[in-house]
C-alpha cells in the first residue's frame, strides 16, 4: 500500500500543478474582458472555476495521501505550518504555504457574496503568490525534479503563464 500512496502522492501532486497552471492561465484572461477562440467569457469563467475546484481535489489528494505514506514522513504540523518539516524544510514550507493561501482563495470564494466584490479582488490576488511557490515547491522537493519530463512539464507551465502575462 505504501508504494500506491507514494506514487498517487507524486502524480496528483504534477496533476495540480499543471490545473493550478491553467487555473492561473484563466485566471489572468479573465479580468482583462478576453475570451478564448470559440468561448464567450461566461464559458471561460465557469472553465476556470471547473478547473480550480479539480486542482483542488488533486492537491487534497496529493497532501492526504504524503500524509499517510510511512516514506514521507509528514506531520499534521507539516502539512499546516509552512517551513517546519523535517525533510527539505524551505521547499516543503513553499508547498505547505501555497496550500495556506489556496484555503485563503477558497474561503474568500465561498464568502464572496458577503465580503463585496472589492474584498474578494484584493484576497484574491493572493493566488499570484500561490502559483510560483506551487512550483517552487515542485522544483525543489519533488522527487521527479530533475527527471526530463518533470522539467518539461515546469518549463510548460511556467512559458503558459509567461505567454498570458
Amino acid at each position: 500500500m505504501t508504494n500506491a500512496l507514494w506514487y498517487l502522492g507524486r502524480g496528483t501532486g504534477v496533476s495540480a500543478l499543471v490545473l493550478f497552471t491553467l487555473t492561473m492561465v484563466l485566471g489572468l484572461v479573465l479580468p482583462s474582458g478576453r475570451s478564448l477562440p470559440g468561448l464567450p467569457r461566461f464559458a471561460v469563467a465557469a472553465l476556470h472555476r471547473t478547473i480550480s475546484l479539480t486542482a483542488l481535489t488533486l492537491l487534497v489528494v496529493h497532501v492526504t495521501t504524503l500524509y499517510l505514506d510511512p516514506y514521507a514522513q509528514l506531520r499534521l504540523a507539516d502539512v499546516v505550518v509552512p517551513f517546519r518539516g523535517a525533510y527539505r524544510p524551505l521547499w516543503l514550507g513553499l508547498g505547505t504555504l501555497a496550500g495556506d493561501l489556496v484555503v485563503v482563495l477558497i474561503a474568500t470564494s465561498l464568502l464572496r457574496r458577503h465580503i463585496g466584490q472589492r474584498i474578494w479582488r484584493m484576497l484574491h490576488w493572493a493566488a499570484y503568490a500561490c502559483w510560483p511557490l506551487a512550483l517552487g515547491h515542485a522544483l525543489g522537493n519533488g522527487t521527479d525534479r530533475a527527471a526530463g519530463w518533470m522539467i518539461w512539464v515546469a518549463i510548460g507551465c511556467a512559458a503558459g503563464v509567461a505567454a498570458t502575462l
